[in-house]
């Protein structure tokens, strides 16, 4: 055995209720799980999420137990993680990142040195509506609502967009944009065609930014309504599998989208997610970090980078909210209070 030695295990998570995209609805959710120790470290275990996203991730490969296997050997054997190497399979490494660190940090899972990682900081974050009928979407929203969330995020086209523009206005007729801010997640529902009819209906509500209102890969018609949209354009699914430096600059100056939003299990782990914030404010383009459906493992890890590169004193929500999705989560020093996620320190 040599110095360091790694162990996956597999876990499937269950939603509380259906998560509905335009891309289907999730009802369970699949986590392998890297445990790394080291013979220098006794009794010290660095643990990270691999969660790739089915039909999504770029790294959602037929033999993904058997590459995951590869990468945690080489790792061990060259003692470290080799980035350039991993940039296609953004899960695994996320989730041996994530390990990696926590190893060490002589097993902490305060993965940051921040306010937040000390418990004297929150984050921000906003609530999750997700995609279901009218009555069921307005029933989540008024739970939202009564959680004191601030910032809310609702997932559009799954239904008819009249019913979706009738809930955002329900909304608005009760709370406007300097109490509530708003987010919709169009998951790419919207044809180029469309578009444009429909951003400018919903920017009359006061909408902060929509996220991907047409499906990835065309650049051309997505910079188009980036250029001439009234409501600020968000790219999520657009950045999934542009994994080199070069591909980042080139997405990035053809489409100048107002923000981009990053997930270090879809967008290049942590260290990829950092060349995609430096590339965006070298050029002014906003952005913000939001989980990817992970268990709380993953969640605090994308905290704890969140707090790293945002903070401190973060003003923009975050995504930050599915600890709350499953039945069966892992417990984890994270709470939410009110609005914002919070890291709880044993004193």
């Amino acid at each position: 055995m040599g110095r360091y030695h790694i162990d996956i295990t597999t876990r499937a998570f269950h939603f509380k209720e259906p998560a509905g995209t335009s891309r289907g609805v999730y009802t369970t959710r699949v986590s392998r799980f890297v445990h790394i120790t080291c013979v220098d470290l006794p009794g010290v275990v660095g643990v990270g999420e691999c969660a790739p996203l089915p039909n999504l991730s770029c790294d959602d490969v037929p033999d993904y137990d058997a590459v995951l296997r590869r990468h945690c050997d080489d790792v061990c054997a060259r003692g470290g993680i080799d980035v350039d190497a991993m940039r296609d399979f953004p899960s695994m490494l996320f989730g041996l990142e994530t390990a990696w660190r926590q190893l060490q940090l002589g097993g902490s899972t305060a993965l940051s040195d921040t306010p937040f990682a000390r418990g004297e900081e929150g984050i921000p974050i906003n609530g999750l509506v997700w995609m279901g009928d009218f009555d069921t979407m307005a029933r989540r929203l008024e739970q939202k609502l009564a959680q004191g969330f601030s910032c809310v995020k609702i997932k559009i086209g799954a239904i008819d967009f009249s019913d979706e523009m009738a809930l955002i206005h329900r909304l608005r007729d009760r709370f406007g944009s300097d109490c509530i801010e708003l987010r919709v997640d169009a998951n790419g529902a919207f044809s180029p065609d469309e578009a444009l009819d429909k951003l400018c209906c919903l920017a009359e509500l006061d909408i902060h930014s929509i996220e991907q209102p047409i499906h990835a890969g065309q650049w051309q018609q997505m910079a188009c309504l980036c250029e001439s949209s009234p409501l600020p354009i968000a790219l999520d699914e657009e950045l999934i599998g542009v994994n080199s430096v070069d591909s980042k600059r080139r997405l990035l100056d053809e489409i100048r989208p107002r923000y981009i939003i990053l997930k270090p299990s879809l967008h290049g782990g942590v260290a990829g997610c950092k060349e995609w914030i430096a590339l965006a404010r070298e050029r002014g383009i906003g952005s913000w970090i939001t989980s990817a459906l992970e268990s709380n493992v993953g969640l605090n890890a994308v905290a704890h980078l969140a707090a790293e590169v945002y903070g401190p004193a973060i003003t923009m929500p975050q995504g930050l909210g599915t600890g709350q999705l499953f039945t069966d989560n892992i417990d984890m020093p994270i709470t939410i209070k009110k609005d914002k996620l919070w890291y709880i320190v044993s004193r």
